[in-house]
């Protein structure tokens, strides 16, 4: 679940994972952006989303939003746990910290400077040095396919980035979709490659593992893919084409 898009990521990394498992993709495109909302709306729109996700029955839901993760998990959790396992989408920041730094990391204004990615800063990345990165309209940009207003907030918020960052958290989900260009944006020449941290790997492992199934990579691709527009069965939004993310479960199984 997620308002939009950036729940791609993360869906394409449980379909690798598991080819024939069956996904639903809930999103929010009457209610998206998010990050603009009150944290009561966010809250109010994000139960919606995932309710009408688990309603479907499944195994587990992936709240496929940092923001989301920052201010409704807690009551989703309340709402759906222990039936629903719901697992969050956290900032990549511990195993970014643990290569030594310096780390920024890009997350959009609404997550920036959070209590919740300040406890994470502290707890998983103490002494090392960080950088907080508000990537101003990217994750808007991302979601409309924009590539215009693409390159304009990654270069915006490249400039905001210190030169001696070796390390550069994608702490949204929507920033995964361009990491290429992002670290095109950061690299520089007199540089250590750029390393770059999402989360979407591990948090499809994450889902696995908390309904006990293994990863099996080779499994036959017979799984389906349901996409649900505020609670409606519909397509994958136009948008979403326009990344490998987005055509690999287009091309994966028929998209209802």
């Amino acid at each position: 679940m997620d308002s939009g898009i950036g729940l791609l990521a993360a869906t394409a990394a449980v379909r690798r994972l598991r080819p024939d498992a069956d996904l639903v993709l809930s999103l929010d495109p009457a209610g998206m952006p998010w990050g603009s909302r009150t944290l009561e709306d966010l809250t109010e729109r994000a139960l919606a989303v995932a309710e009408a996700a688990a309603a479907r029955r499944p195994d587990a839901l992936i709240v496929g939003c940092n923001t989301a993760t920052v201010h409704a998990l807690t009551a989703l959790r309340a709402r759906l746990e222990p039936d629903l396992p719901v697992i969050g989408t956290v900032p990549a920041i511990k195993p970014a910290a643990a290569g030594g730094g310096p780390v920024a990391i890009w997350a959009t204004p609404a997550t920036t400077g959070s209590p919740y990615q300040q406890n994470l800063i502290r707890e998983f990345a103490d002494g090392v040095p960080v950088a907080e990165v508000p990537c101003w309209g990217l994750a808007e940009a991302v979601e409309h396919a924009d590539q215009a207003a693409i390159d304009e907030a990654v270069l915006a918020a490249a400039a905001l980035t210190p030169e001696e960052v070796t390390t550069v958290v994608l702490g949204c989900t929507h920033y995964e979709l361009v990491a290429d260009r992002v670290r095109a944006a950061v690299q520089r020449p007199d540089r250590p490659p750029l390393v770059l941290h999402g989360s979407a790997g591990a948090v499809a492992t994450q889902a696995l593992r908390r309904i006990g199934a293994r990863p099996e990579p080779g499994a036959p691709a017979e799984g389906t893919v349901t996409v649900l527009l505020n609670g409606q069965e519909g397509a994958l939004p136009v948008p979403a084409l326009a990344y490998a993310e987005g055509v690999l479960l287009q091309q994966a199984a028929p998209v209802r």
